[in-house]
């Protein structure tokens, strides 16, 4: 009798597991309060799980990948030869002083940084700019007609524009206009090289960079204008600098990362338009360097090197842009 009526007074397993749950979330509580990073993290733990999937896909295609190429780039490692040898800096001194090749590079990806980074960027800008002025109907169709070209692979239209026979379109129209006798061989003369891939890689630096601004422009609140008006707006730049740009900072820092992603990855559209190696590699850029000895030398811990300045170098113009863009409207 006494053993049924201890039973019946022991507590269900459903109410012992809500009371070690309580206790449990009290002492983490406690836990917390100590740190204002654990506080942070425990206050927002249903969001950190959430996330996780997302920051365990990060770390393994994208924070390991980056950590191995940065230390391969002190070896000598090449995919042949195991296991790979420590050189320390010699792959960086190598690049500068005894690689004239990578020198070229350098200085083609800085002339088409200079030019299509800022070139690209404002004329995406402006573009998007005086489109979103169109009446909402022709706005539409020319927005559609502007980026058209950027959704398909348009670099066949460049090689029929700069062909280097009679019936590349440039020379025929200048045969035509009687400007020269003879055909130009664009896209192997070391002197048109370079200003036809900067040419092309501006065009194409335009698509999205000029989609994700006139998306911005579509988000500004015209109520906005009116308030400027009051306050003492008195020209279309001033709305332009004090409510456009501020109100749509977060499209312009999507659109500057993207622009330094194209001008810093030009590569594919120099090897498609004047094939691999370039002449006199006058159209040879980073990404051109690091493909060829990753894919074709195999020599991967010189690759690393490259990759990891590379690295380095679109994440201090990175910082740089936001730097810039945080002033908008000061």
């Amino acid at each position: 009798m006494e053993k049924d009526t201890r039973q019946e007074n022991k507590p269900s397993f459903s109410k012992r597991f809500s009371e070690w749950r309580e206790k449990r979330r009290l002492k983490m509580d406690l836990w917390s309060r100590k740190k204002p990073f654990r506080r942070k993290m425990y206050l927002n733990r249903e969001l950190y799980v959430m996330m996780f999937p997302y920051l365990l896909l990060f770390a393994t295609f994208t924070v390991i990948p980056v950590a191995m190429s940065l230390g391969l780039s002190f070896t000598d490692f090449n995919l042949l030869e195991w296991p790979p040898g420590w050189v320390g800096w010699e792959n960086y001194l190598n690049l500068f002083l005894e690689d004239p090749i990578f020198v070229t590079a350098l200085k083609n990806t800085l002339i088409i940084a200079v030019i299509v980074g800022p070139g690209g960027y404002l004329l995406s800008f402006v573009f998007a700019w005086l489109i979103n002025e169109l009446p909402r109907y022709l706005r539409a169709v020319v927005t559609f007609v502007f980026y058209a070209p950027a959704l398909t692979g348009a670099i066949s239209i460049w090689r029929l524009i700069f062909f280097s026979d009679y019936y590349g379109w440039a020379n025929s129209l200048l045969m035509k206009l009687q400007i020269i006798r003879e055909p130009i061989t664009w896209l192997k003369d070391p002197q048109y090289i370079l200003p036809i891939v900067i040419l092309v890689q501006l065009w194409m630096s335009l698509g999205v960079n000029f989609l994700a601004i006139i998306g911005g422009l579509k988000t500004v609140n015209r109520e906005l204008y009116e308030a400027g008006a009051i306050d003492g707006v008195k020209n279309r730049w001033q709305e332009l600098w004090f409510i456009t740009l501020p109100s749509i900072k977060d499209q312009l820092l999507f659109s500057a990362v993207i622009q330094i992603a194209n001008t810093l990855g030009v590569g594919a559209v120099t090897t498609a338009l004047c094939g691999f190696p370039s002449v006199q590699y006058a159209g040879h850029t980073i990404v051109n360097h690091l493909s060829d000895y990753t894919s074709t030398r195999f020599e991967l811990g010189y690759a690393s090197a490259i990759a990891t300045l590379l690295f380095l170098a679109s994440i201090g113009l990175n910082s740089l842009i936001r730097k810039m863009i945080r002033k908008v409207g000061s």
